[in-house]
């Protein structure tokens, strides 16, 4: 069993979180207001789920990628595992933006639809190098579909 490289570890989760700190700033400021005022499908969740659940999301991520770049980097499989890992924190936080920042709901499916494919790269990335990481993505995709199911309904419901 490998020593845990706590350094390596607090900066993967902490990438990742800073995720959720991006898309936060446009979320907070629209939830009151815009989000509040949209229609809704029967299935949305509570609004105090959300904040809970990403947190989770965001270290479970976190933890993921470390498991990976503990692997070694300077592996072919590790870099492109990492590689793949970084767009879908990217288009995870590009969504917030579009949707809640520039209330997009359309363009805000079609990034959350990206980031749904992107999602399951990584994992099957991360399955290649370690099936640990890759498992502990499941619970990423489960809710990404989620916010995608959500996001159709919204623009349903909204159009």
């Amino acid at each position: 069993m490998r020593k845990i490289d706590f350094p390596k570890l607090i900066a993967a989760i902490l990438i990742s979180q800073a995720a959720g700190v991006i898309g936060s700033v446009f979320t907070i400021t629209s939830i009151p207001a815009w989000y509040a005022a949209l229609n809704k499908p029967f299935f949305t969740p509570p609004s105090w789920v959300f904040g809970p659940v990403w947190i989770t999301l965001y270290t479970l991520m976190g933890i993921a990628a470390y498991l990976v770049w503990e692997n070694g980097i300077e592996k072919k499989e590790v870099k492109e595992a990492i590689g793949v890992f970084g767009l879908q924190l990217g288009l995870n936080a590009l969504w917030p933006i579009v949707f809640f920042g520039l209330h997009e709901l359309l363009l805000g499916f079609v990034v959350i639809v990206l980031l749904w494919l992107a999602i399951l790269l990584t994992i099957i990335k991360f399955d290649r190098v370690s099936r640990n990481a890759a498992l502990l993505l499941l619970p990423y995709i489960a809710w990404v579909s989620l916010a995608a199911a959500l996001n159709l309904a919204i623009v349903v419901l909204n159009s």
